[in-house]
């Protein structure tokens, strides 16, 4: 089995590509071509090109969760891609999502109405369960929040009717690779923890040896405890490589590679690893 995962779209850049706050990261598996989340405008759809990339091979698009910073840049790889795509999230992808800051409430949700995407070729297909988009590649579903460290940040919301109520980001998924050599789990936020969310993907495919993590952490406010009961717990899954993303920040990303050393990678936008 041949892997390799690009990222397209991310917080920081290797030498020519561009950076955007957000993610979006291709998985290739034997030449099967799934998309991660689309980055926060056009960075992931520019970098593709710059990185010689076809957006018009990609079989799925799978989104991770339904903000803004993960689904903005969908209507220009729709555009690319000129023809029907399966889109793969869970129901709440199109809740009305906020984030407060400073006492105001802006809107970060999906930053385009359902029906101009679905004009542009878009087929939604939406589930709470895990779903298989690919051979040897599924969605998490549903992430149960296991871990009592691990918890969703207190300032965003869903708008339910004139209400702000609590965003309990059921949302937020990953997506699952079962390899030869073990499990790689790509991450879009982790909102439900990364933790949680690597146990329920050796849960769902009955397969204890994780290979490598990828993707976003969402550490970048962590408390330094939950840093380091993160860092233990993956370590004693024996992980061979920890490759952060996007929200984990810099004092987590070096409290990380301090504790896996060579195994650690900063996935900036133009990195590209090849597994085996």
């Amino acid at each position: 089995m041949e892997i390799r995962i690009t990222t397209l779209s991310e917080n920081t850049a290797t030498q020519g590509f561009l950076a955007e706050w957000g993610l979006s990261i291709l998985i290739e598996v034997n030449g099967t071509k799934v998309l991660m989340d689309t980055g926060m405008s056009m960075s992931a759809a520019y970098n593709a090109q710059l990185h010689g990339i076809d957006l018009r091979d990609i079989q799925t698009v799978v989104l991770s969760h339904g903000h803004h910073d993960h689904t903005g840049g969908l209507r220009d790889v729709l555009r690319r891609k000129r023809g029907a795509v399966a889109v793969v999230g869970h129901p709440d992808i199109w809740s009305s999502k906020y984030a407060r800051s400073q006492n105001r409430d802006d809107y970060c949700g999906i930053p385009f109405a359902r029906e101009p995407l679905e004009s542009l070729g878009a087929r939604f297909q939406l589930s709470r369960k895990p779903v298989h988009v690919a051979e040897h590649v599924m969605t998490t579903g549903e992430i149960p929040m296991v871990t009592d460290y691990e918890t969703i940040e207190d300032n965003l919301f869903v708008k339910e009717g004139a209400e702000l109520v609590p965003d309990l980001l059921a949302d937020d998924l990953g997506l699952i690779i079962q390899a030869d050599l073990g499990l790689v789990v790509v991450l879009g936020c982790a909102h439900r923890g990364i933790v949680n969310t690597v146990r329920h993907a050796q849960e769902l495919t009955g397969q204890e040896r994780v290979y490598a993590v990828i993707g976003g952490t969402h550490l970048f406010r962590a408390s330094e405890e939950r840093i380091t009961r993160t860092a233990a717990d993956l370590k004693k899954m024996e992980i061979q490589k920890l490759g952060v993303s996007h929200c984990t920040g810099f004092f987590a990303s070096s409290r990380l590679a301090d504790e896996f050393g060579n195994k650690f990678f900063l996935n900036n936008a133009g990195t590209t690893l090849t597994l085996p």
